[in-house]
C-alpha cells in the first residue's frame, strides 16, 4: 500500500483530534527512512544482523525483530528490553515499536505468533489475525522452503502512514485491521494484507529487491499471495474474483506506459503502484498457467534458495524458472516484465457453413503483443480445446466444426492480462454460464445479460442466485430489478434467501434488492434482521425498515448506542438521521461524514453525502463544528498524497463561507474554529 510519509520514528500521543489516542512509538523504514533513527547504509541492497536496546516505562510493552532476549528493571520505574536480529535483512526492515499493548499468543509449529492490539480490540485479535499461523503453513507447502525466522508478530498502530509493513518477524498494520465481530462474520477485509505480508517473509525479506527498480521481486509475489492464500483457503472463484478486482484497479489506474522493472523514476516511492502491485502479481498468474504448477513452483524455490539471505533482480527470478523447467523464457519478461501496457483486443466469432469452420478473428487495437492461448470451442457441452499462438496486429484462426459452435471461449484459463471487446450473442451468453466453468465466465455472463429482461435471461439470473459461489449470487442479486414486471417470478426466490442464506453478505444483498418491491407485513421481518450479528445485514435491514415506517426505523437508529456499532452502520444511520433533519444527531454526522464521503460510490449517494453535509455547514452547533473539523484536519494531514489536504481545505473554507452568510449567535466560535483547522492543514 501507498507510504504517505517517510519520516522514520513516530511518536503519537492523544491530542485534540482524538483525545482517546493511546500513547505508542513506532518506526516506518521502507523505502529509505530507516537511517533517519539509527546509522545504516539505507538500501534495499545492504544486508545485516541488528541489536537494539530500548528503555520505556514499565507499563508499555516493545517489539523489535527478531527474539527478546532479556529485559531489565530499572530504579527508576523504566525497563530496558534488549532485541536481536542475528539473521541477516535488509535495513528497511528494521522495526521497534512501544505502546500499551495486550499480547495475544498464538503458535505455528515452535514458532511464537503473537498479536499486539489495545485492550479494546483484545477479544478480537485472533478473529482478526487467527489465520496467520495456516498462512504460513500454506506458504510453506506450496513454496517448498521453510519460514526461517525467529518468530512472526504482528502489531496495529495508531496514525499509521501506510496499510501495513513486513518489517522482518514484526509486521506493521494500521488501525483499519481492526474489526469486530459484526464486521468479521461478514468478511474480514485485512485477510488479503495479512496474507500478503506473511508472504512478504520469503519475497522481500529472505529474498530482497536489488533495487527499487526491482521492486516486482518484493511487491508483485507478495499482491499474487494474497491470490494464493484464497485459492488454498476458499477455492479457485474466490481467488479469481480477487484477480478480477486488482485487475480493474491496474486497467483504470492510467498505468499503461509503465514498465513493471523501471530504472528511471522521480522518486522510488513512485514504483509503489498498481504496476508493481497488481498487473505483477496478475503476471505472475499467467507465468505459472504458461509453465505449469510444477515448474512454476520449483521455480519459485529455486529463486529463493539460491538468492536466500541476498538480494535479487527480475532476471534472477528468470534464470530461476528457466533452470527447472527447461524454458527460454526472454520473450516472456522482455515483454511483461521489461515493457509496458496490455493486449487490448477486438474479436469476431463466425461460422462458415460451407467449409464447416468457426472462424475468430483477433485484432489488437494497440501495442502488439505474442502470447499462447487455449480455445475451447463448444458444439454441444463437451469442448475441443486448441492452442494456439497470437503473434500479429490482425489473424483469424480456424477450427473444424459438424455445426454452428453454441459458444468460443477465448481464454479458457482466463490468465490472459487483456481488455477485450467481442461480439457474442445472448445465446453465447446464456450458453457460457451455464457450460465454461469459470467465475471469469459466469461473471462476464450476468453483467453483460443485466439489462436484457427475455425470458431465458430471467431463468439464468434465478439459476445464479444458486451459485456454488457466494460472489456470484451477490453479482446476480445487485442486477435484479424486482420492480420490473419481468423480474416479479424471482421474489419469491430473494424471499428465500433472506431466510434461508448463511453467508451474510449474500443476506445483506438480499435484502437490499428486495427493498424496493416489500410491504407492511416485512416490517416485523426486518426487525427481526436487526438483530443480527452482521453489520452489513443490519445496515440494509434498516435502511429497508425507513422506506416502511420512518418513525420505527428511527426509533431502532437511536437504540444503536455502542460507538462500533454506530460506526459500522453509519451510512444508513447517516442517511436517517439528515433525511428526517435530527439535529440532535449533527455530532454524529460530523464524526463520520468524511469517511462515509470517501466510501460513496455512487452519483446518487454522493449527491446525499452533499445534502448531509450542507444540513452541518449550516447548522449553528458549535460541538459538531469542532467535531468536523478536527476530523476534516486529521484525513487531510493523514492523506497528504491522495490530495486530502486540497480538498479538506475546499471544504472548510466552502464551511467558513456559509457560516459568515448566516444569522446565528455561534457563527463567530465556529469561524475560529475553521480558520485553526485552515491554519493547521496549510502548516
Amino acid at each position: 500500500m501507498a507510504i504517505t510519509d517517510e519520516k522514520g520514528l513516530y511518536f503519537i500521543d492523544p491530542d485534540e483530534t482524538n483525545p482517546d489516542k493511546p500513547t505508542e512509538i513506532w518506526t516506518q523504514g521502507e523505502t529509505e527512512a530507516t537511517s533517519v533513527w539509527c546509522p545504516t547504509i539505507d538500501s534495499p541492497n545492504q544486508k545485516t544482523t541488528q541489536e537494539i536496546y530500548m528503555t520505556v516505562p514499565n507499563k508499555y510493552v516493545t517489539l523489535s525483530n527478531g527474539i527478546l532476549v532479556n529485559q531489565t528493571k530499572n530504579k527508576d520505574g523504566t525497563r530496558t528490553d534488549y532485541w536481536k536480529m542475528d539473521l541477516k535483512h535488509a535495513p528497511y526492515l528494521f522495526f521497534m515499536g512501544v505502546g500499551d499493548f495486550s499480547i495475544v499468543k498464538d503458535k505455528y509449529k515452535d514458532i511464537s505468533v503473537d498479536y499486539y492490539v489495545t485492550k479494546e480490540y483484545e477479544p478480537y485479535a485472533k478473529e482478526i489475525f487467527g489465520k496467520t499461523p495456516k498462512m504460513l503453513e500454506t506458504f510453506e507447502k506450496l513454496l517448498d522452503v521453510e519460514y526461517v525466522w525467529q518468530k512472526y508478530a504482528q502489531m496495529v498502530v495508531y496514525d499509521y502512514v501506510s496499510g501495513a509493513m513486513e518489517n522482518t518477524t514484526a509486521t506493521l498494520h494500521g488501525t483499519t485491521a481492526y474489526q469486530t465481530t459484526g464486521q468479521l462474520i461478514d468478511e474480514n477485509i485485512w485477510e488479503d494484507v495479512i496474507a500478503h505480508e506473511v508472504i512478504h517473509h520469503w519475497f522481500g525479506n529472505l529474498v530482497s529487491c536489488e533495487s527499487w527498480s526491482n521492486l516486482t521481486v518484493n511487491e508483485s509475489f507478495a499482491n499474487y499471495g494474497e491470490y494464493l492464500w484464497r485459492e488454498a483457503e476458499y477455492g479457485k472463484d474466490h481467488a479469481d474474483a480477487h484477480r478480477h478486482n486488482d485487475l480493474e484497479a491496474y486497467f483504470i489506474g492510467g498505468n499503461e506506459d509503465k514498465n513493471l522493472v523501471r530504472f528511471h523514476y522521480n522518486n522510488e516511492m513512485d514504483m509503489f503502484d498498481a504496476v508493481s502491485y497488481n498487473k505483477g502479481g496478475a503476471i505472475l498468474h499467467l507465468l505459472r498457467n504458461f509453465l505449469g504448477d510444477k515448474a512454476f513452483f520449483a521455480g519459485m524455490k529455486e529463486y529463493l534458495t539460491s538468492n536466500k539471505y541476498s538480494e535479487a533482480e527480475a532476471h534472477h527470478f528468470r534464470l530461476a524458472l528457466e533452470k527447472v523447467s527447461g524454458k527460454d523464457l526472454n520473450w516472456f519478461f522482455n515483454q511483461w516484465y521489461f515493457s509496458s501496457g496490455h493486449p487490448k483486443l477486438e474479436i469476431d466469432y463466425g461460422y462458415d457453413k460451407n467449409n464447416s469452420t468457426a472462424t475468430m478473428k483477433i485484432k489488437q487495437t494497440g501495442k502488439i503483443f505474442n502470447f499462447p492461448v487455449k480455445i475451447n470451442v463448444y458444439e454441444n457441452e463437451k469442448p475441443k480445446t486448441y492452442d494456439i499462438w497470437v503473434t500479429k496486429a490482425e489473424e483469424t484462426f480456424g477450427f473444424k466444426v459438424n455445426s454452428k459452435p453454441k459458444l468460443i471461449d477465448f481464454d479458457v484459463d482466463k490468465t490472459l492480462i487483456t481488455q477485450i471487446t467481442d461480439n457474442k450473442t445472448k445465446e453465447n451468453y446464456i450458453f457460457q454460464y451455464k457450460n465454461a466453468p469459470s467465475y471469469e465466465n459466469r461473471r462476464e455472463a450476468l453483467e453483460k445479460l443485466a439489462d436484457n429482461k427475455d425470458k431465458e435471461v430471467i431463468e439464468l439470473f434465478k439459476q445464479a442466485l444458486n451459485d456454488s459461489y457466494f460472489g456470484i449470487k451477490i453479482i446476480a442479486l445487485e442486477k435484479i430489478d424486482l420492480l420490473s414486471k419481468e423480474y416479479e417470478e424471482l421474489i419469491l426466490d430473494v424471499r428465500k434467501i433472506i431466510k434461508n442464506e448463511t453467508k451474510t453478505l449474500v443476506k445483506a444483498s438480499a435484502i437490499k434488492t428486495l427493498s424496493p418491491v416489500m410491504n407492511n407485513s416485512d416490517i416485523t421481518i426486518l426487525e427481526t434482521l436487526l438483530q443480527s450479528k452482521s453489520y452489513a445485514i443490519k445496515r440494509n435491514a434498516l435502511t429497508a425498515l425507513y422506506k416502511l415506517d420512518k418513525e420505527k426505523a428511527l426509533i431502532q437508529a437511536k437504540k444503536i448506542t455502542n460507538k462500533l456499532d454506530k460506526k459500522n452502520i453509519k451510512t444508513s444511520l447517516i442517511e436517517i438521521f439528515v433525511k428526517e433533519n435530527d439535529t440532535s444527531q449533527l455530532p454524529f454526522i460530523a464524526k463520520h461524514i468524511i469517511s462515509a464521503i470517501f466510501m460513496s460510490k455512487t452519483t446518487d449517494s454522493q449527491m446525499f453525502y452533499g445534502q448531509a453535509l450542507d444540513m452541518l455547514m449550516q447548522s449553528n452547533s458549535l460541538e459538531a463544528s469542532k467535531i468536523f473539523v478536527k476530523n476534516a484536519v486529521k484525513n487531510g494531514l493523514q492523506y497528504k498524497i491522495y490530495g486530502a489536504d486540497k480538498l479538506m481545505l475546499q471544504l472548510l473554507n466552502q464551511y467558513k463561507t456559509i457560516q459568515e452568510n448566516l444569522e446565528n449567535t455561534n457563527k463567530t466560535p465556529i469561524i475560529n474554529e475553521i480558520n485553526k483547522g485552515i491554519k493547521k492543514i496549510k502548516t
